[in-house]
């Protein structure tokens, strides 16, 4: 009887054991780490900011902008715009954000107000603007370059006419419109087939 006794409450000690083990598919008897939703406690939740990877994504994406023709500070200022959730901030903000002075915002937010890159408001009541980048910024850029291609086109062909066809500047600037005019045909195009494609998401 003692025996038998012993026996049942080592059985019972290996029951209470296994109840704090979630037994994985394959049997391994791990503990499952997993936090509900099944997300991994070391994978970062997607829909939640971590601010100093946006810190370091903002300067980096505002060098490539510098790299490519805007200048530093309102790439610097795009940048932060941009990455911003609302997509709008005012000039104190961003100059908390870019560790910089109001002054050096004020001349960057002018910049990119006159290129059409960003606009300013002021709600009803509020005392401070604000500035914001447009969701499609990036699709109005390239509608002002479309046009900007046809007047550099027009112009090219004029200059064909002035020096001579059959010239050697002649034959490159017919290249260049030729050129001009093919992206110019194309541009239209590819905007159609991406308005056709955002609107069926």
């Amino acid at each position: 009887m003692v025996d038998e006794s012993i026996g049942q409450q080592d059985a019972h000690a290996r029951d209470e054991n296994t109840r704090d083990e979630v037994t994985e598919p394959g049997g391994t008897g791990a503990r499952d780490e997993t936090q509900p939703g099944g997300r991994d406690p070391g994978v970062r939740d997607p829909g939640v900011r971590d601010e100093e990877a946006v810190a370091k994504y903002v300067e980096s994406l505002g060098l490539t902008l510098n790299n490519i023709g805007l200048p530093r500070m309102p790439a610097r200022v795009f940048a932060a715009l941009t990455t911003s959730d609302s997509g709008e901030m005012t000039a104190a903000e961003v100059a908390e954000a870019l560790s910089v002075s109001p002054a050096a915002v004020s001349g960057a937010v002018k910049y990119l107000e006159q290129t059409g890159l960003i606009a300013k408001e002021r709600a009803p009541g509020a005392r401070r603007d604000h500035y914001r980048v447009f969701d499609d910024f990036w699709f109005a850029s390239m509608l002002k370059r479309e046009r900007m291609l046809e007047m550099w086109r027009d112009a090219t062909r004029e200059g064909v006419q002035a020096v001579g066809p059959d010239t050697p500047a002649g034959v490159r600037l017919s290249n260049m419109a030729d050129f001009l005019d093919y992206l110019v045909v194309e541009i239209p195009k590819l905007f159609a087939r991406w308005e056709s494609m955002n609107a069926d998401r």
